[in-house]
């Protein structure tokens, strides 16, 4: 019976155990970003604590985009167990530093599943992971402005009050991005 549902499933076993891989990936992030905002809450970081609040509900929003297509192609999407998420932090800065590594890896993480769906000419779930990809160039653009902000305003003083305050507006417009 396996071999027959195989047959109705429109991705390869690979691709599918790379998706189900990713779903857990996100579902991790968006762990991650509550223990951030819980971190940045508990030490006064109150607009930094709305960002990964948001954050978290945009990692889960993408977990359940791949869960979903994964089931619509035919494929068996897996519930995730998620663990081994880091509570605290030594600083403040490092919770923005941790962001930005989780989002340069799951950037290569689509870039390798991406990179499998053209070798097996999968080019159905190439174009799904296209909104992704998108996506990382938005999330990885503003982990690392948010990073910058430590360079830029300094911790001394009122600077992680500062930092705290504009963590919250930083955009990212693909139209005006490079100019």
């Amino acid at each position: 019976m396996k071999d027959i549902m195989r047959i109705k499933c429109l991705l390869s076993a690979d691709v599918e155990t790379l998706l189900n891989q990713q779903i857990k990936k996100e579902a991790h992030s968006s762990a991650m970003y509550l223990a951030m905002a819980s971190w940045c809450n508990q030490n006064g970081f109150d607009y930094s604590s709305d960002y990964f609040f948001k954050q978290s509900e945009e990692e889960r929003v993408h977990q359940l985009k791949l869960f979903k297509y994964v089931l619509d192609m035919g494929g068996t999407a897996l519930s995730p167990d998620v663990n081994n998420i880091k509570q605290d932090y030594a600083s403040f800065r490092e919770v923005f530093e941790d962001a930005l590594e989780q989002e340069v890896a799951i950037t290569q993480s689509f870039k390798n599943i991406a990179a499998n769906c053209l070798k097996e000419q999968d080019f159905v779930t190439f174009e799904f992971l296209n909104w992704f990809m998108k996506e990382q160039r938005e999330e990885e653009y503003k982990a690392r402005r948010a990073l910058e902000l430590f360079e830029v305003i300094g911790e001394e003083g009122t600077g992680r009050w500062e930092i705290d305050k504009h963590v919250n507006k930083i955009k990212y417009d693909s139209e005006t991005a490079g100019e």
